[in-house]
């Protein structure tokens, strides 16, 4: 049976409302999109959640440093309503003192050595401990405990050993090294080497805890493919490792030298309250306590907080800006280029 032939006749597509797969056109060039505001129950949520911690930052950071900064600008004692105004001469003074230059020469020498002599000790320790070994728990435990102990523990210890009396000297003249004993503790030629010593025992822990952690977040498998392409253990370690563990080194090295510059009492502990200045171990925390609260012009003392304030903070944001900036961009993208 035939059929004529049924004529196709083009209907035009229904148009669709706007939201149902409709492209959205783009604004034109030059004219901002408006940000999408938050809903009320959005902005409580976070007023809710958020706001103790502002309050408590503000409380404890903020209000201190401002308070600080405006008792700098008097000769004050401590009690009553500061009322003799010197201006900037607190300021002028701590830039020019001899002492405070010298302490902040210390606190330069202890960052740089903290992160000289911590790290590759560190590294070397954390790569001995991420293998398999009879014993590993324990020496963590072991390498961890004197980053536990209490400043003042540690301080009154190792005093006790390093002064002339002490366990450290009498070793050395029961091995016969009799020539080597010296006044740890008093001797400028030695003091800064003794304080270095303590300050390595005590936070190397902290930093072998950080490196293993950074450790075992690296794949196995590129070890594995390492060795399969004939790479050797020590070229594994700098081409692999290193490159891999470099933002936990990194963030390691930033609380490093934040701890240095403000290092107060292992020194205080150690050697009171006007050796640190003669046998060459103060720091600019030790001068403020000692200019400061000791001599009762608490008007200066803020002002030498304040400075150390400034300069750690112009360092942490320097170092924020030019070693920490890809890492926090990583973080923040989800590491997407």
């Amino acid at each position: 049976m035939n059929h004529a032939p049924t004529a196709v006749v083009d209907v035009p597509p229904e148009p669709r409302p706007a939201g149902e797969g409709a492209t959205r056109a783009p604004s034109p060039a030059g004219r901002p999109r408006k940000a999408r505001r938050l809903p009320w129950g959005k902005w409580a949520e976070i007023a809710l959640l958020a706001g103790p911690g502002i309050v408590v930052f503000v409380a404890f950071v903020i209000f201190p440093v401002v308070m600080a900064a405006y008792y700098g600008f008097f000769r004050w004692k401590g009690y009553g309503p500061p009322t003799d105004f010197v201006g900037l001469q607190n300021y002028r003074l701590i830039l020019t003192d001899p002492a405070f230059q010298d302490a902040l020469a210390h606190n330069g020498f202890i960052l740089i050595m903290s992160l000289v002599l911590q790290g590759p000790a560190a590294i070397g320790v954390a790569l001995l401990l991420n293998k398999r070994m009879r014993g590993r728990a324990l020496i963590r435990v072991l390498i961890f405990v004197p980053y536990v102990l209490s400043e003042v523990i540690v301080g009154i210890g190792w005093g006790l050993m390093l002064h002339t009396t002490g366990a450290a000297n009498d070793l050395l003249a029961r091995i016969g090294l009799d020539g080597l004993t010296r006044d740890w503790l008093a001797d400028p030629d030695v003091a800064i080497w003794s304080l270095m010593a303590v300050l390595v025992w005590k936070y190397i822990g902290f930093a072998v805890i950080l490196m293993l952690a950074g450790l075992q977040s690296i794949p196995e498998e590129l070890h594995d493919a390492a060795a399969i392409d004939g790479a050797s253990y020590w070229k594994a370690q700098r081409y692999i490792t290193l490159p891999l563990l470099g933002p936990t080194i990194r963030i390691w090295a930033f609380l490093s030298i934040i701890g240095s510059l403000q290092l107060f009492d292992l020194v205080y502990v150690m050697w009171g309250q006007y050796v640190a200045s003669t046998a060459g171990t103060s720091t600019m925390a030790t001068y403020m306590v000692v200019n400061g609260r000791i001599s009762g012009s608490y008007g200066y003392g803020n002002a030498v907080a304040v400075v150390i304030f400034l300069i750690s903070l112009t360092i942490a944001l320097v170092y924020q800006r030019f070693v920490l900036r890809r890492d926090t961009e990583g973080a923040l993208t989800g590491g997407a280029s």
